[in-house]
């Protein structure tokens, strides 16, 4: 039976849980779901043995989230088109001052994460990220010390080999990118888009196969700023979409509607003064909780 204390304690560090799982599976719905089941799990737990509440809970989510991560891995082989993680709306905390955490929940390091193995990127991201020790990971993972030293070391090489590295593109700055952008997109000026995106830039899409959008990314500044021409030019929109600008993920984001319908997210990564990747979520089953602003923490 669940008691007042037990909602107390989970409530208090639902943003890091919620946190911790959604950067596991690369989903708040099933963030959702699992936080859902963990706390009833909680909730019969004699709060007498637990001696380290969250670390107790961040065990018990982070074996929670990797048996949802293996139980979909069919799902994400059988997918039409490329797989991108949900996007996740924040609330009006103001995350990017953590730098850190907003590195870890950017897109780019979500698909990032999607070419680790689950263990790989339940270890890296309980360590690298939270702080977790290797004895607390182990017990979560169902690993020896030992072989989670070893994971942790293989993950970290591996992102390190394929992280971007840039200097820190100050607020002022990526808000006027974002603005130069927009206007450009809408207005199909093509040599303005050209100006912003870098060389290789790439346009990736998540439809699912349940809505038209490109079934394979485009890379090249000239192919993807036709792409985004077709998109967003006002000649060629229907009159009842419009665009929103919003925050997704630590990085800006179109939200397009069409009425009152989500038609889609497009994020827009930003490294070194240079578009360098926008991410297309067109999937409705990704957008359906997307208007719900989220607390994260670490």
């Amino acid at each position: 039976m669940t008691t007042d204390e037990h909602a107390e304690r989970f409530t208090l560090l639902r943003p890091l849980l919620f946190t911790i799982v959604y950067e596991i599976l690369g989903s708040a719905t099933e963030s959702d779901d699992v936080l859902q089941d963990s706390y009833l799990r909680w909730a019969g737990v004699d709060l007498t043995t637990v001696r380290d509440t969250k670390s107790y809970l961040a065990r018990l989510v982070t074996r929670q989230a990797l048996n949802a991560l293996r139980a979909g891995a069919r799902r994400r082989e059988d997918y039409v088109g490329p797989w991108l993680p949900e996007p996740l709306l924040f609330d009006e905390q103001d995350a990017s001052a953590d730098m850190v955490l907003a590195e870890s929940v950017s897109m780019a390091m979500l698909v990032l994460l999607e070419t680790l193995t689950p263990d790989e990127r339940a270890v890296f991201v309980l360590h690298e990220v939270f702080g977790f020790g290797y004895g607390e990971i182990a017990a979560a993972v169902g690993k020896s010390v030992t072989t989670v030293r070893q994971v942790a070391h293989r993950a970290r090489k591996h992102v390190q080999a394929r992280r971007k590295r840039c200097e820190p593109v100050d607020a002022a700055r990526i808000a006027r990118i974002t603005e130069q952008f927009t206007t450009a997109a809408t207005t199909g000026d093509t040599q303005g888009l050209l100006s912003l995106l870098a060389p290789d830039a790439t346009w990736t899409a998540d439809s699912g196969g349940k809505v038209t959008a490109a079934r394979r990314p485009v890379v090249g500044a000239e192919k993807v700023a036709a792409v985004l021409v077709n998109i967003f030019h006002t000649r060629r929109r229907t009159p009842d979409m419009r665009i929103e600008m919003v925050t997704c993920n630590n990085t800006p984001a179109m939200v397009a509607y069409r009425g009152d319908h989500l038609e889609g997210v497009f994020l827009i990564e930003i490294f070194g003064g240079k578009i360098t990747d926008l991410y297309a979520v067109r999937n409705p089953d990704k957008l359906a909780t997307v208007a719900v602003p989220r607390r994260i923490s670490r």
